[in-house]
C-alpha cells in the first residue's frame, strides 16, 4: 500500500470519527430542547404574573430557577424567576397546580465540555495522525525514494543531429559518449570514466537538450530529476534520496543522470544567513560522498546544468566530482540559422523568408528564444489567414518577443504621435549620423509592451570589445529622444517619453567611469565590485568600497558623459533637422518604417536641400 493510500484511509476513518461525534453534539441539544417542551414560548417575568392575576395559569414547574407551565387554553411557556420567596404562596391562593424538579445539569455539562473541548481533540488528532503516516513512511523509505524518471533508449531519442547552434560544447561532450561506448579504450591506458559534467549557460541555451543527445547517441539509460526534487521539510529525506538515486543509476550502469538546475541543491554552505545542518546541506552532503567518496559509483556520469555556477560549493566543482566544465552559450549567427532551420520543418514559408536574415537580426537569441520567434509568426501567419509564413510575420515576431504584443487599445492623440514620432526620429537620425554606430533596422511609433515606440539597431555580435567612440555614440543615440523634443518643441514642453532611454545612458555612463576606467579624474580604476546576495554569496552585508568624495566624483563624471552625449545628438539633429522632420512626418503617417524607406526619405531630403550627406555617404566615410 502506498503512502498517499494510507493518507487517504486515515483520512476516511478519521472524517467518520469527527462525523458521528458532530452528530452526538447535535442529538444532545435536541434532547434538552424536548425536555423544555414542544413550542414552550419563553416570557418575561412581568408577563407571567400578569397572567397569573388574571387566572390564566392552570400548573407550573420549577426547574430551578426555570419556570415551565401551562396555561388555561393549553399553550406552554417558560421564563426565569428570581429568588422570590412569595411565587409559592400567590400560585397556592390562585390554586394552581406546582411541581418541582431537580435541575438537568448532565446534558448541559456534557455540551458545554464537548463544544470547548472539540477543536483541541480535532487539532490533535490530526497532527498525531499525520505524524504517524509521515514516520511510518519514512521508516518504510517510501519518502526516500528518490524521484528520478528514467527514459529507455528507444524513448524520445535524442541524438546530435537535433540540436544545432552549440557546436563547440557538442565537440566536448562527444568524447563522453566515446567514454560509454567503449570505456576499455581509455582505461587499458589509465584513463577513467569523468564522474560529472557541469553545463553552464544561460537559460534556454540546450543544456537539457544536449544531455538528452549524450544518453541517446551513447545508447544508455537516462535517469533526469531536478535540484528542487531532494530538498524536502524533514531532514534526512534528501540525502537517502540522493542514495537511492545513485544505487538505482549503479545498477543500470553504464548510464547517466541528468540533474536540472543544480544549484538548488548545490549552493555553497555556510553562506549567508543559513545554518550548518539544515536538510539542504546534508543532501548537498551525500551528493559529494555519492560522486566522489569511498564507494564512488562506477560506471555512472552526473551531467548537471546551472546558470548560475558562482553560487556552487567548491568542494561540488573539484575533479573527481564535476572533472569538466562546459559552457553553453547562445548561438552565434551560423548557429541561429541552424536552429531556425531546425524549428520551420514543419512550418510552410514564403518565398520572401530569408533565414540568415532572420539569424542576422536576432543577435543574442537563445535556442529558446528562436522557437518562441517560429511559433509567434507562425500564429501571427494563422491570426491573418495565411497559407504560408512570410518575412512580415517574422519581422513582428521579433517586435512581439523583444517588446511585447501590440497595444492596439491604446489611442493616441495627434499631439501624442508627434511627440513620439519625433523622439523615435531623432534617434534614428543620430543612429545614422554617429561615427561608429550600429546600423537602424526599423523605426516604428506603434505602442507595444510598456514602449510608445522603438528605433530598432543590428548590433555587431562578433565584437567582444567596445571603442569609446562606439561608447559615446551609444550615449548620443540614447540622449537623441530628450534632444529632439528639447529642439523641436522646447524646454517646456518636453515628456517624460525618454525615462527608460535616460536610464540606460546612465547606467551606461556608470559602467563606463566606474568598471571600465574611462575617467581622466579617476584614472583607470575599477571601482564597482559586484556585489554577493544574503543567501549566495560569502557574507551578510555588501561591502561598500567607495568613499563618499570619490562617489561625489563618479557622479560628476557620469554628468560630464551625458552633457556631452546630449550636445553630440542636439549638433546633429541641428544639423539634419530637414530630414528630422521628412521623418518624424513619415512616421505619423505610415507608423512603421524599414531602413530602406528611412534611406529613401533621408537621400530625398538631402538632394533637395543639397550639401547634406546622406546615411550611404556617411556609411562610406566610416
Amino acid at each position: 500500500m502506498t503512502l498517499m493510500n494510507k493518507i487517504d484511509k486515515g483520512f476516511r476513518l478519521f472524517a467518520i470519527i469527527v462525523i458521528a461525534v458532530l452528530l452526538a453534539v447535535a442529538f444532545i441539544n435536541l434532547y434538552q430542547a424536548r425536555l423544555a417542551g414542544p413550542g414552550a414560548k419563553t416570557i418575561s417575568y412581568s408577563q407571567f404574573l400578569d397572567a397569573l392575576d388574571q387566572d390564566r395559569v392552570a400548573s407550573v414547574t420549577l426547574v430551578g430557577q426555570e419556570l415551565r407551565g401551562v396555561l388555561t387554553d393549553r399553550s406552554t411557556f417558560k421564563t426565569y424567576v428570581p429568588a422570590d420567596h412569595a411565587l409559592v404562596e400567590m400560585l397556592r391562593k390562585k390554586a394552581v397546580a406546582i411541581a418541582a424538579k431537580a435541575p438537568a445539569e448532565t446534558g448541559t455539562s456534557l455540551t458545554t465540555v464537548l463544544s470547548t473541548l472539540l477543536p483541541t481533540i480535532l487539532i490533535i488528532v490530526f497532527a498525531l495522525f499525520f505524524f504517524r503516516q509521515t514516520a511510518g513512511a519514512g521508516m518504510r523509505g517510501n519518502l526516500g525514494k528518490s524521484r528520478a524518471k528514467r527514459l529507455a533508449q528507444t524513448q524520445q531519442r535524442v541524438t546530435f543531429e537535433d540540436v544545432a547552434g552549440v557546436d563547440e560544447a557538442t565537440e566536448s561532450l562527444k568524447e563522453i559518449v566515446d567514454f560509454l561506448r567503449a570505456p576499455q579504450k581509455f582505461q587499458r591506458l589509465g584513463g577513467r570514466i569523468p564522474h560529472g559534467v557541469l553545463l553552464v549557460g544561460p537559460p534556454g541555451t540546450g543544456k537539457t537538450l544536449l544531455a538528452r543527445a549524450i544518453a541517446g547517441e551513447a545508447g544508455v539509460p537516462f535517469f533526469t530529476i531536478s535540484g528542487s526534487d531532494f530538498v524536502e521539510m524533514f531532514v534526512g529525506i534528501g540525502a537517502s534520496r540522493v542514495r537511492d538515486l545513485f544505487e538505482q543509476a549503479s545498477k543500470s550502469a553504464p548510464c547517466i543522470i541528468f540533474m536540472d538546475e543544480i544549484d538548488a541543491v548545490g549552493r555553497r554552505r555556510g553562506a549567508g544567513l543559513g545554518s550548518g545542518n539544515d536538510e539542504r546541506e546534508q543532501t548537498l552532503n551525500q551528493l559529494l560522498v555519492e560522486m566522489d567518496g569511498f564507494g564512488a559509483n562506477q560506471g555512472v556520469i552526473l551531467i548537471a546544468a546551472t546558470n548560475r555556477p558562482d553560487v556552487l560549493d567548491p568542494a561540488l566543482l573539484r575533479p573527481g566530482r564535476f572533472d569538466r566544465e562546459i559552457v553553453v552559450s547562445n548561438p552565434d549567427v551560423l548557429g541561429r540559422e541552424r536552429i531556425l532551420a531546425v524549428h520551420v520543418r514543419n512550418v510552410p514559408l514564403a518565398h520572401d523568408v530569408d533565414l540568415e536574415g532572420i539569424a542576422r537580426s536576432t543577435p543574442g537569441f537563445s535556442g529558446a528564444d528562436l522557437m518562441n520567434l517560429v511559433n509567434e509568426a507562425a500564429l501571427l501567419a494563422a491570426r491573418r489567414d495565411r497559407s504560408s509564413v512570410s518575412a512580415a510575420e517574422f519581422d513582428d515576431a521579433k517586435d512581439t518577443v523583444t517588446l511585447g504584443a501590440e497595444r492596439r487599445a491604446h489611442v493616441m492623440s495627434d499631439e501624442e504621435r508627434r511627440l513620439t514620432a519625433y523622439r523615435e526620429g531623432g534617434r534614428a537620425i543620430v543612429a545614422l549620423f554617429s561615427p561608429s554606430a550600429d546600423p537602424i533596422q526599423k523605426v516604428t511609433i506603434v505602442a507595444r509592451g510598456r514602449t510608445a515606440g522603438r528605433s530598432r539597431q543590428a548590433r555587431d555580435e562578433n565584437q567582444d570589445s567596445m571603442t569609446l567612440e562606439q561608447m559615446t555614440s551609444r550615449l548620443a543615440i540614447l540622449m537623441a529622444g530628450r534632444a529632439s523634443e528639447e529642439l523641436v518643441f522646447g524646454r517646456k514642453r518636453i515628456t517624460s517619453g525618454a525615462a527608460a532611454d535616460i536610464a540606460a545612458a546612465t547606467q551606461f555612463a556608470r559602467t563606463m567611469v566606474t568598471r571600465w576606467g574611462l575617467s581622466e579624474a579617476l584614472g583607470a580604476v575599477a571601482y564597482d565590485e559586484p556585489g554577493e546576495e544574503v543567501f549566495l554569496g560569502y557574507s551578510v552585508a555588501r561591502r561598500e568600497n567607495m568613499a563618499e568624495e570619490t562617489a561625489q566624483t563618479v557622479a560628476l563624471e557620469m554628468r560630464k558623459l551625458i552633457d556631452a552625449a546630449l550636445q553630440a545628438a542636439r549638433s546633429i539633429l541641428e544639423a539634419h533637422r530637414a530630414q528630422l522632420d521628412l521623418l518624424a512626418d513619415a512616421l505619423v503617417q505610415r507608423e512603421t518604417l524599414m531602413l530602406e524607406e528611412i534611406t529613401g526619405i533621408l537621400h530625398g531630403a538631402a538632394t533637395h536641400s543639397g550639401g547634406v550627406a546622406s546615411p550611404h555617404e556617411i556609411a562610406d566615410d566610416r
